[in-house]
């Protein structure tokens, strides 16, 4: 530091530097924001399914309210297989190809009581299904729940999910008596 530098210059200059640090770190984290692998229309699409899985009620909110469909958009734009990623293309287009089928519209186009036909039809062989839009459902509907109850909404609200709390008995089910 010179002999010329005042206090008061010095604070300034500490202070420039600062601001200067924390401007180059606020662009670093811009660069390392999340990545996205839906697109916008996809990303609608799939928040609007997802809702329709698990709507809000009166016990806790939806799916909407908990991202699951940002996280499935996460959790995809970071997989490395490149097979569950044009699955999920190609799932979303079959959807998108079933309603303009049965209703005439995009899916997010059609009135909600299409939309909700669609689905329960896309639903109805859940158990052993065989269409493309079929077994996209199943994974749809798996990816949804575990998005959702992996959610703070989902584990706090919806299970009421307490945390780790000292329990003075077990209060478990006596199988015993079953």
């Amino acid at each position: 530091m010179s002999e010329d530098l005042t206090r008061r210059d010095a604070i300034k200059l500490g202070a420039a530097v600062t601001v200067a640090v924390s401007i180059d770190g606020t662009n670093a984290l811009a660069q390392t924001a999340p990545k996205t692998f839906f697109t916008r229309e996809e990303l609608a699409l799939v928040d609007e399914l997802a809702e329709m899985i698990i709507p809000a009620d009166d016990h806790s909110p939806g799916a909407r309210a908990a991202k699951v469909a940002a996280y499935i958009d996460a959790r995809l734009a970071e997989a490395f297989d490149a097979a569950e990623r044009t699955m999920w293309r190609d799932g979303l287009k079959v959807i998108e190809q079933s309603s303009r089928q049965a209703n005439g519209w995009a899916f997010l186009d059609s009135t909600p009581a299409q939309r909700l036909a669609l689905l329960e039809r896309i639903a109805a062989n859940e158990a052993k299904p065989q269409k493309p839009e079929e077994r996209f459902f199943s994974e749809l509907k798996s990816r949804v729940v575990d998005a959702y109850y992996t959610s703070e909404i989902g584990i706090k609200q919806e299970m009421e999910y307490k945390g780790n709390t000292y329990q003075a008995e077990f209060s478990g089910v006596d199988v015993s008596k079953g």
